[in-house]
């Protein structure tokens, strides 16, 4: 499974991006996807979640209301749309694959064992 994360850039606060992470392969559907980030000079971490169908998700708390989690599985996709962006959200934001059955939501907490990770992908939010 190779991840490409796409649609990062450059925002003002306030602003709305979204992200995308396009997954190879023919088995989308064998894995819950999530989204990090790590900020310059900090540690990576979690942001968001959502399971095999998208029946269920789970955010970061400090992002829930402005970050929602989508996936399309015809289009081996999910998508992370971000609203009121705000400076301390600059980061790169990278997608992982973690196989169903791992158990739902993946690891919170470092180390985030999963088993594919993307490149990732720059986002910056300027005041």
């Amino acid at each position: 499974v190779q991840l490409q994360a796409s649609g990062g850039g450059s925002v003002q606060a306030g602003g709305s991006l979204r992200l995308s992470c396009v997954s190879s392969g023919r088995t989308f559907k064998s894995y819950s996807m999530a989204w990090f980030r790590q900020a310059p000079g900090k540690e990576r971490e979690f942001a968001a979640a959502i399971n095999w169908s998208g029946g269920r998700s789970y955010y970061a708390d400090s992002l829930k209301g402005r970050f929602t989690i989508s996936r399309d599985n015809a289009r081996n996709t999910v998508y992370l749309e971000m609203t009121s962006l705000k400076p301390e959200d600059t980061a790169v934001y990278y997608c992982a694959a973690e196989p169903n059955g791992s158990g739902f939501p993946p690891p919170l907490v470092p180390p985030y064992d999963m088993q594919y990770w993307g490149k990732g992908t720059l986002v910056t939010v300027s005041s």
